[in-house]
């Protein structure tokens, strides 16, 4: 196993908190961050009447910092945290890790939890048979990436909540996102994976193991840097870059491939500087078109949204009409840049109002009074402006 990767995968180094790094959700309490959605006994994720109530459960991430650790601290599952305990557990017991990577603003992590994680029975069989560690991928990015990494690899795609199940040696073996809580329409459930890897450790094992040395190795292979002679990408690369983007290209509603669409500026800024670098060329143009195009069907669309500023994180549709409506700040620092670039380029007043919009929506939802920023806003619902927990049935 290559240097890096069991770098990446030390339990030290845990990331403190700052404002940046903290979502909207945290209200302040006694000089410290603290999730809102803790102080009301997690009623964001977990809806109900019962607040009064005690916990009927407690593990051992009640005793973490961070906000998406804390929402599971009274799961069944019995979690811990990312750390050498549970990889010692994971050895002396000879069992698998069930890895489970999301965020405190994530919706789909919400509705794993509520669908799986709450459950008793699940929580059982996940008890029995692995040991169950979660990590909050804004405290370890690192950790997040590499599974991630193996995720896209073998999905084609990937997401949050993200679900893998490792070795005790912390390989991979096995992964996905969000699993639905029962079977459906051919389509296992949770409880049926779990049960299915389950015996498949108990009959299989030499054959996973090897199977998890192999996969590191691949994934190291495929993605250590060639050494080169250039120190940056040529010619070639940009007109590979190019020739990708433009087939992708939805000549009607602007973006780049199917649905779900998501904003990208990053493709946006490789056209507007490939435009400035060739702009008398028909391939200039093409590139100020296409980044001009999508943009102001982005700023049309739902994904943008027209009441409260700022853009959502995707949309769900090829027509930019219905969005997942968590906002992260990443996207709209970099769609700000993006939209002033355009405005520069084109002169188009519209695209000046949108810069403005975005930084109007950040500077009133995703700033914090002591100068920080909060890194999200939640896609899940407060039923009106005065409640103090979000309503289970305005789940988007």
């Amino acid at each position: 196993m290559s240097s890096f990767f069991i770098r990446c995968l030390t339990a030290n180094g845990r990331q403190a908190f700052t404002p940046s790094l903290l979502p909207r959700s945290l209200v302040k309490h006694s000089g410290l961050f603290t999730p809102r959605s803790y102080l009301i006994n997690r009623t964001m994720a977990t809806g109900g009447d019962d607040t009064d109530k005690p916990p009927k459960h407690e593990n051992r991430l009640a005793k973490e910092m961070s906000p998406y650790l804390l929402q599971h601290a009274h799961n069944p599952v019995d979690w811990y945290p990312w750390g050498q305990e549970a990889f010692d557990k994971a050895k002396a017991e000879n069992k698998l890790i069930f890895l489970s990577v999301g965020y405190s603003t994530c919706h789909w992590c919400h509705v794993m939890e509520r669908e799986s994680f709450e459950n008793i029975e699940t929580g059982k069989i996940m008890n029995k048979h692995f040991i169950s560690i979660k990590v909050d991928r804004e405290e370890r990015p690192d950790v997040d990436k590499m599974y991630m990494t193996f995720i896209q690899a073998t999905q084609g795609g990937g997401g949050w909540p993200m679900s893998v199940w490792l070795t005790p040696d912390l390989k991979p073996v096995v992964g996905g996102t969000y699993f639905p809580p029962k079977d459906h329409f051919g389509r296992p459930g949770f409880p049926t994976i779990l049960s299915r890897i389950a015996k498949m450790w108990e009959e299989k094992r030499d054959q996973l193991n090897s199977q998890g040395t192999m996969i590191i190795d691949a994934l190291m292979q495929n993605t250590a840097v060639k050494k080169t002679g250039q120190s940056i990408p040529g010619k070639e690369s940009q007109d590979k870059c190019y020739s990708q983007l433009e087939q992708s290209y939805d000549e009607q509603y602007g973006g780049f491939g199917q649905a779900p669409k998501f904003p990208q500026p990053v493709n946006f800024n490789f056209l507007f500087q490939l435009y400035a670098s060739e702009a008398s060329s028909d391939r200039g143009m093409k590139c100020m078109d296409m980044a001009l195009h999508t943009l102001k069907m982005m700023a049309r669309g739902g994904i943008h949204d027209h009441i409260s500023q700022g853009f959502h994180r995707y949309s769900t549709d090829r027509f930019w009409h219905v969005p997942h409506f968590e906002k992260m700040l990443y996207d709209q620092g970099q769609l700000a840049v993006t939209y002033a670039i355009a405005y520069q380029i084109s002169k188009d007043e519209l695209y000046a109002d949108i810069t403005r919009d975005i930084l109007t929506y950040v500077s009133r939802d995703l700033s914090d009074k002591n100068g920080g920023f909060y890194s999200a806003e939640d896609a899940d619902s407060f039923p009106n402006e005065t409640a103090e927990q979000r309503d289970r049935k305005s789940v988007v």
